[in-house]
C-alpha cells in the first residue's frame, strides 16, 4: 500500500495546482501520471452546461476518431438470413436473430456493440432490459439501427464511437490506450470534443464546456483549458 502511495505522490508532483493544460500538454502529462501497470484506456471526462433532463439537450451521437481507441470492439449483429454474409464479411463477430436472441436473454452479453435491422427491431425489443442498463440497445442516432449492417459494422471496427450524457451532464468516452503517443490521443480529444461543440443544443445557455479532464484507468486527472481546442 505504502508503495503505491509513494507512486502517488510522485505523480502528484507532476500536475501543477489550479493549471489548465492545452490539450497536447494534457495527453503528455496523463500517460506521465499514469499509475497502471497495463495498456490502460485514456478516458475524456466532459461536463457539458446542459439540462440532460430536457429532451432537446439529451446528447447523444457518434464519432469516428482518426486513430481509433485501441481496442478491437466485438459485434453483433442482429440481421435476417439475407443479410449475414454481409455483415461477416465487414468483419462482425456474431451474426444470427433468433438463437441469439435466446442466447442474451439468458445472460450472455459478451460484445461491445450491438446492430441491428429495422425489419427485426420488433424481435429484439425484449432484450431492453438487459441490453439497455449496458448501453448496448441498438439506437438509430448512434447509426446502430441499419439496413446497411455491412456498413455498420465496418464504421464500428474502424473507430467509430458512440456517446451520450448521463443524467449529471458529463460525456465519458475513451480516446485511446496509453501507449499511443501524445499527438494521436490529442487527435482524438480534438475530434470528440470538436463533435460535441457542434452538437450544442440551441435551448443551452452560458459556458457549454464547463470543464473537461483526461485521466486513465488508474490515474490522476489532468484538467484542459476548453479555450485551447482546435
Amino acid at each position: 500500500m505504502a508503495k503505491v502511495s509513494k507512486r502517488r505522490a510522485q505523480v502528484q508532483d507532476k500536475l501543477e495546482k489550479g493549471k489548465l493544460y492545452t490539450v497536447k500538454e494534457a495527453m503528455a502529462l496523463v500517460k506521465e501520471v499514469n499509475l497502471a501497470r497495463f495498456d490502460a484506456s485514456v478516458d475524456l471526462h466532459i461536463k457539458l452546461g446542459i439540462d440532460p433532463r430536457k429532451a432537446d439537450q439529451a446528447i447523444r451521437g457518434t464519432t469516428t476518431l482518426p486513430h481509433g481507441t485501441g481496442k478491437t470492439k466485438t459485434v453483433l449483429v442482429f440481421c435476417t438470413s439475407d443479410k449475414e454474409e454481409e455483415a461477416k464479411a465487414a468483419g462482425a463477430d456474431y451474426v444470427g436473430l433468433d438463437e441469439l436472441i435466446q442466447k442474451v436473454q439468458g445472460g450472455w452479453v459478451d460484445f461491445d456493440v450491438v446492430v441491428a435491422m429495422p425489419s427485426v427491431m420488433a424481435k429484439i425489443g425484449r432484450l431492453g432490459r438487459i441490453l439497455g442498463p449496458r448501453n448496448l440497445m441498438p439506437n438509430p442516432k448512434s447509426g446502430t439501427v441499419t439496413p446497411n449492417v455491412g456498413a455498420a459494422v465496418a464504421d464500428v471496427k474502424g473507430g467509430k464511437i458512440s456517446f451520450r450524457v448521463d443524467k449529471t451532464g458529463i460525456i465519458h468516452s475513451s480516446i485511446g490506450r496509453v501507449s499511443f503517443d501524445a499527438d494521436k490521443l490529442a487527435d482524438n480529444a480534438n475530434e470528440l470534443i470538436s463533435t460535441l461543440v457542434k452538437m450544442k443544443p440551441s435551448s443551452a445557455k452560458g459556458t457549454y464546456l464547463k470543464s473537461i479532464t483526461v485521466a486513465t484507468t488508474q490515474s490522476l486527472g489532468v484538467p484542459i483549458d476548453g479555450k485551447t481546442i482546435k
